[in-house]
């Protein structure tokens, strides 16, 4: 059976999310900077939902509820977004994504592959 994991240690809340499936609770959005580990050293500003739901299990098997704002909110969103093969400079807008990408090639670790 195939399980998508993600951990988090997020605003004071730290546990694994897995098979996690969140909704967003209202219309409210938050944007702000966002990185990721798999891009060293870029930052861009990510629309996210300001407010999320998650449902999954946690790392024993029980059910988790989590609602979440703020910080963890837009790390559920992150990290449920690795699991679906979506980095954020995909949720960036278009010319900003296109110097993101600029700055990526210029980047020492960039080998062009």
């Amino acid at each position: 059976l195939t399980k998508r994991v993600f951990v988090y240690d997020c605003d004071g809340m730290r546990g694994a999310l897995v098979n996690p499936e969140w909704e967003p609770v209202n219309d409210l959005v938050q944007i702000g900077p966002e990185g990721c580990l798999s891009i060293p050293d870029l930052q861009a500003d990510v629309a996210r939902h300001e407010i999320v739901v998650a449902r999954g299990f946690d790392e024993f098997g029980r059910p988790v509820t989590l609602r979440a704002n703020s910080l963890l909110a837009r790390c559920i969103q992150h990290e449920t977004d690795h699991l679906d093969g979506v980095l954020f400079l995909r949720r960036l807008e278009p010319e900003v994504r296109k110097e993101a990408m600029r700055m990526i090639r210029g980047m020492d670790w960039y080998t062009g592959q």
